[in-house]
C-alpha cells in the first residue's frame, strides 16, 4: 500500500481516472467523479453523490481487498 505523502503532487485528474479504472475493474461506476475545477490549487477530486447500494458496493470491495491484505 502507497502512503499518502507518495501522491502529495499526484494530478487530481490522473488520481480521478486511476481510481475510475480501479472502480470499473471491481464492476463500480461513480457517475460524477471528477477533478474539482474549482479548487485546482488543493488539488481535490470529487466522489460525488451515489445510490445507497452503490456505497454499499463499494464498502463491500474496499473490504474484500482489506480482508486479502491481511492474510
Amino acid at each position: 500500500m502507497s502512503s499518502v505523502n507518495e501522491h502529495q503532487w499526484t494530478d487530481p485528474v490522473e488520481a480521478a481516472e486511476s481510481l475510475r479504472t480501479a472502480l470499473s475493474s471491481v464492476g463500480i461506476v461513480l457517475p460524477s467523479l471528477a477533478a474539482d475545477a474549482a479548487s485546482p490549487e488543493l488539488r481535490l477530486v470529487d466522489l460525488g453523490r451515489v445510490r445507497a447500494e452503490v456505497a454499499v458496493e463499494l464498502a463491500d470491495a474496499i473490504r474484500r481487498d482489506g480482508d486479502r491484505s491481511n492474510r
